[in-house]
């Protein structure tokens, strides 16, 4: 509970067998939240054991992709806010406070991983990945005229209930690019919309996507078509598959 609010928490899992338990621990030691949702989406055979007996409550999603798992995530969240995060190690369990913070001004919250004091040693945002989310974010913040963006992959980030029903209603991806999508509905849509700087750590274990500079390159030509394509044809790009993972 925030200022009165519920908070639920959605974290997608793929391939974070080996973190996904401590990363559910951490948040719910921080007693912020009211509930944690697991969205198993054909993960690491061992998963679901790790989850078990944690504050967390498991759902299965069989569609594949991030975005499938996330819009499932959002339609079982019970919460006034919804906090999204990947439980990979990468972020700071207790940034969510920063979030919640904002969400007192903002129907959006979107965390950026490319502030330089606040990259961990370790963490994988080195100039190819760091410049590569900047340029995107900035191409989406001049062709939308949105706030100021820095980072149009990370992961963390908080809704309220009316943007939350807005992207259930609006997006469609189902892959890994589904992140820009739901950025670009709720600045469309006249959401009051923030992106602040989080802390980025070392991940546990290597994501298929960030872990590979081509898949993350064909990732980012995805986005950059995306963004292009909803600003200036009448109809989306269609939802190309992209590799299972992670951004």
């Amino acid at each position: 509970m925030y200022h009165g609010q519920s908070v639920s928490l959605v974290l997608p899992t793929y391939n974070e067998k080996d973190s996904i338990r401590e990363v559910i621990n951490n948040f719910a030691a921080l007693g912020a939240l009211d509930e944690i949702i697991v969205v198993n989406n054909n993960a690491k055979e061992g998963t679901s054991q790790e989850v078990a007996g944690t504050a967390a409550r498991e759902v299965l999603e069989s569609d594949q992709g991030y975005g499938a798992a996330i819009m499932r995530g959002l339609r079982e969240a019970k919460g006034d806010l919804v906090a999204v995060c990947e439980p990979d190690g990468t972020f700071l369990e207790r940034d969510i406070f920063k979030l919640l913070e904002y969400s007192r001004d903002f129907d959006v919250v979107y965390g950026s991983r490319t502030m330089n004091d606040l990259i961990w040693e370790g963490a994988n945002m080195g100039w190819f990945l760091r410049f590569g989310n900047w340029s995107v974010a900035k191409l989406m913040e001049v062709l939308y005229g949105s706030c100021s963006l820095s980072d149009v992959g990370c992961t963390y980030r908080l809704l309220n209930r009316q943007a939350r029903d807005l992207v259930l209603a609006t997006c469609r991806i189902k892959a890994n690019y589904f992140g820009p999508e739901m950025m670009m509905a709720t600045i469309r849509a006249g959401l009051k919309n923030v992106q602040i700087p989080l802390n980025y750590k070392e991940r546990v274990g290597v994501s298929s996507v960030t872990g590979n500079h081509f898949v993350a390159f064909k990732l980012g030509l995805r986005m950059i078509w995306l963004i292009l394509g909803k600003r200036f044809t009448r109809f989306p790009p269609p939802d190309c598959p992209l590799p299972a993972g992670r951004i």
